[in-house]
């Protein structure tokens, strides 16, 4: 018969912790492209690093994929959180140890998604501010 650990380990399928490890690396590399795109397309084929000002469509196009990608983000953590609540036998999340590979996963998902989270609202907020063109230069 499995023991209680064995059964929580068994309830937390691989895939869900590559998701919670790796949704918030995939959606900060995916902003940091898919913007740098959307810029070199609207600036170069408007040749606006004059600074001349652009209709506003591309600058709500990388708030919106900013938006989508930071949920992602989110929900990768979360579902970290999740998986490390079954794994750990620990309370509190500052007492967390990790001492098993499924668990460090858990935990790293966490802390992946925390900070790139960040990083991602960081990247987002210069196109609400600055003209995306003039930010180019």
């Amino acid at each position: 018969m499995a023991t209680d650990p064995q059964m929580r380990e068994a309830s937390i399928r691989p895939a869900r912790l590559w998701f919670g490890l790796l949704a918030a690396a995939i959606a900060w590399g995916s902003l940091g492209v898919i913007e740098t795109l959307i810029v070199w397309r609207t600036c170069m084929s408007q040749n606006q690093f004059g600074g001349g000002n652009a209709d506003q469509g591309p600058r709500a196009i990388c708030f919106g994929i900013a938006l989508i990608l930071l949920v992602t983000g989110i929900v990768g953590g979360a579902t970290s959180y999740r998986s490390w609540r079954r794994l750990s036998t620990q309370s509190k999340f500052m007492d967390a140890l990790a001492t098993e590979r499924r668990e460090f996963m858990a935990l790293l998902g966490v802390f992946v998604s925390v900070t790139l989270g960040m990083g991602m609202i960081w990247l987002s907020l210069p196109p609400i501010i600055i003209h995306i063109c003039e930010r180019a230069k």
